[in-house]
């Protein structure tokens, strides 16, 4: 792998460098560091996904995926019996060039992903090797000693990240890749890996679970006039006020940008999920002011219900999501049927 056919060629270098300097003007977080170079690691190597793992106690997570591996954000793997627990303990690169025939994988996992071939590489923070860079492919034999060193490069970017974001503490470390810089709610990562784990007790105890899918009302007209910083406390203060009014079992995320999502565990039913969706509406709707400035808060708020919307992460997901998306129309067509009428 020291070789020069393993170097990759002058043009995946220069946008590894770009990569680099993107995170740097950005200012990402984190877990944006880790979206980030997921997918930009795929699109560099042609892989069909790549996955950031993190080690958590006897568990690899899945904190930031691409490609296929996109729908299993938030999946929790053993460590033992996988490739990626291997790496972890054994802290170098590891290679698998057929799934369905390499003893160190967890097959099943492999086929319910429809990976056949698989390079991961280990991310150190300080001394300790604390998750995984995956590059991922539905064919067996699908990466060279080219992929390795662009895998070897691009998880570099995410151990300065993190080695800027937490020096020290490993704890802070794993609050910092599941936790969104600017509210300090949940990211998008541990909403997938929340809804995940209370969807399954959910199923067990056969009990009522609600996603609440808010995308923010009016956030780039208050950017545009008055300028990022209160767009930011726009932001802030949406996410304070969708905290004050959620139960502490429930999880509240910011996925990103103007979007934020809610997950209600042990609901009680459909109109207990609308009766929270409402009050949140009415919270998020009060007078705010920024530097003596009045901004108008809103949300267009989507609701989906286990089980009766669906029995499965994405069907609950993209329900919550449709329906907001028909307030949202619902509320533009009001407001155009009310310009027609003064006009």
């Amino acid at each position: 792998m020291d070789s020069a056919s393993s170097l990759p060629d002058p043009d995946i270098l220069m946008e590894i460098i770009r990569s680099q300097t993107e995170i740097a003007q950005q200012g990402l977080d984190l877990g944006g560091v880790m979206a980030f170079v997921s997918e930009r690691l795929q699109g560099l190597t042609g892989a069909d996904g790549a996955v950031v793992e993190l080690a958590e106690g006897d568990e690899m997570v899945y904190r930031a995926a691409s490609g296929i591996a996109r729908s299993q954000l938030g999946l929790r793997l053993s460590r033992e019996g996988s490739l990626s627990g291997q790496c972890v303990a054994r802290q170098r690169i590891l290679r698998c060039d057929d799934a369905e025939t390499d003893a160190q994988v967890d097959r099943e996992a492999c086929r319910k992903m429809g990976l056949r071939s698989m390079v991961v590489a280990p991310l150190k923070h300080g001394e300790a090797t604390v998750g995984v860079l995956k590059l991922a492919s539905a064919r067996p034999n699908a990466f060279s000693d080219v992929h390795l060193r662009i895998l070897e490069l691009m998880s570099g970017l995410i151990a300065a990240a993190m080695y800027h974001a937490v020096r020290f503490e490993t704890d802070a470390l794993y609050h910092r890749a599941t936790h969104d810089a600017l509210t300090g709610l949940a990211n998008r990562a541990l909403f997938y890996d929340r809804l995940r784990q209370t969807l399954s007790q959910a199923h067990r105890q056969s009990s009522f679970l609600g996603v609440l899918n808010l995308d923010m009302d009016g956030l780039k007209p208050i950017n545009d006039t008055h300028g990022h910083r209160a767009g930011d406390e726009a932001l802030r203060e949406a996410g304070r006020r969708i905290s004050s009014i959620s139960r502490q079992s429930d999880t509240v995320a910011r996925l990103g940008g103007d979007e934020f999502a809610v997950i209600l565990t042990d609901v009680g039913g459909r109109d207990n999920a609308l009766r929270h969706a409402d009050r949140l509406a009415e919270e998020i709707r009060r007078p705010f002011s920024f530097e003596d400035k009045a901004l108008a808060l809103d949300a267009s708020i989507g609701l989906a219900v286990f089980p009766e919307d669906g029995t499965d992460m994405d069907s609950l997901i993209e329900k919550a999501d449709q329906a907001m998306y028909a307030v949202k129309r619902a509320r533009k067509r009001l407001a155009e049927s009310g310009a027609a009428v003064a006009s």
